[in-house]
């Protein structure tokens, strides 16, 4: 291909990125960039998305209490 990037530029551009950082570290950057998208979409939808709700959940949950959907946590 003229002028465009081939399959194999992108496989040796991935190679040097994975020795570069890590795979371990690349996998926290996913996670941190698809919970930012998750959050921001959520508030463009006007639904605040908070962590600390959502933590206060899984405890409630694990202690085996229900949660009210409708009036939130």
């Amino acid at each position: 291909m003229i002028g465009g990037i081939s399959i194999w530029q992108l496989l040796i551009l991935l190679v040097i990125v994975v020795l570069i950082f890590g795979t371990k570290r690349l996998r926290n950057l996913g996670g941190d960039l698809g919970s930012a998208l998750k959050d921001f979409r959520g508030a463009m939808k006007g639904k605040p998305y908070k962590r600390s709700d959502v933590k206060k959940a899984v405890v409630t949950l694990a202690a085996g209490q229900s949660i009210d959907v409708t009036s939130g946590i």
